[in-house]
């Protein structure tokens, strides 16, 4: 049995959810500061910017989710493409050769015309 390598998806989720969670602790933060030097009278406002915050850090981590699993989907379909590539060439060599030569002389024809 294979041991599952870690996925690229993977790593970006992490990262983007790291930096979601960063930008919301500093938000917070700059609230607080705001809020120390403004008095009590503004007490809703930040609630209401604490609570935004929130809302769009929330938002942000899902979205890393999200991109992460996204990620991780394209690369499995990647190589699945890639393993069924090898199997038709080892099953059918002569095709094999015969469609890279004829896409080689497309692809020569093509950029020999720029």
């Amino acid at each position: 049995m294979k041991t599952k390598a870690p996925v690229n998806g993977g790593n970006i989720q992490h990262s983007l959810e790291r930096g979601a969670d960063k930008a919301t602790v500093a938000a917070h933060h700059a609230i607080d500061s705001a809020a120390d030097t403004t008095g009590p009278a503004l007490d809703h406002m930040v609630a209401s910017a604490h609570k935004t915050v929130d809302r769009v850090g929330d938002a942000a981590t899902s979205a890393a989710g999200a991109l992460g699993v996204k990620g991780d989907q394209l690369n499995e379909g990647s190589k699945r493409a890639i393993e069924r590539a090898g199997v038709y060439v080892r099953e059918n060599p002569v095709t094999s050769l015969g469609i890279a030569v004829a896409a080689g002389y497309v692809l020569s024809r093509l950029l020999s015309s720029r």
